[in-house]
């Protein structure tokens, strides 16, 4: 079975080509775990420290991989796992939730966010597993790449009344990006992991 994937421009290459980068199920389980230790020090009061300015990075992540996923992850999902469209549709649910959620988060929100970030590792992670047994090593590694551009121009705050599904979602969300991306210049508010002092491992 062929997982449909948006049109490439032509490369010369012939059909044994394998793509350079990662696959789309490696780099969402490792987004998964990252997001989840985050949480785990953002919430553990035997922990360690909570990692200074923790919520705005985790704002600002978890807005860029649900984005992108929205674009690129659940969109193939549906398209070549018919069955699981039911899945799709309530994952693509949640999402809206958990970005609600995140709107104005403070400390005492965490609760509910790292309860909807369980769900929603669970829940995309078994489309993942399942996906993985139906695409082939270069569709994963294409749509890993997809992935990783989606994620760069993604919002980095979390806007949840912006469309969820394509095509509206790959143009609303790079525009609406744009604009959160000046304001975190303006502001000097950090956006990713790797800007906490003791970023999250993979």
């Amino acid at each position: 079975m062929t997982v449909p994937l948006p049109p490439l421009p032509p490369t010369g290459e012939d059909e044994t080509f394998r793509p350079g980068g990662r696959s789309i199920a490696d780099i969402v389980d490792a987004e998964h775990r990252q997001l989840r230790e985050l949480l785990r020090r953002l919430t553990d009061a035997d922990a360690e420290p909570a990692p200074e300015r923790g919520l705005e990075v985790l704002t600002a992540a978890l807005s860029r991989h649900l984005s992108a996923e929205e674009q690129y992850l659940l969109p193939t999902v549906r398209a070549a796992l018919p069955d699981a469209a039911d899945r799709v549709d309530r994952a693509l649910t949640d999402d809206a939730a958990l970005l609600t959620a995140l709107g104005g988060l403070a400390d005492d929100g965490l609760a509910e966010v790292d309860a909807r970030v369980r769900r929603h590792v669970e829940e995309v992670g078994a489309l993942v597993a399942a996906l993985r047994e139906v695409a082939s090593p270069e569709e994963l590694i294409r749509l890993g790449n997809r992935l990783e551009i989606a994620e760069e121009a993604a919002p980095t705050r979390p806007h949840p009344g912006t469309p969820a599904t394509p095509p509206w979602n790959r143009v609303v969300e790079p525009a609406v990006g744009v604009v959160d991306k000046v304001r975190d210049a303006v502001t000097g508010r950090p956006t990713y992991l790797a800007d906490l002092a003791e970023p999250p491992s993979s």
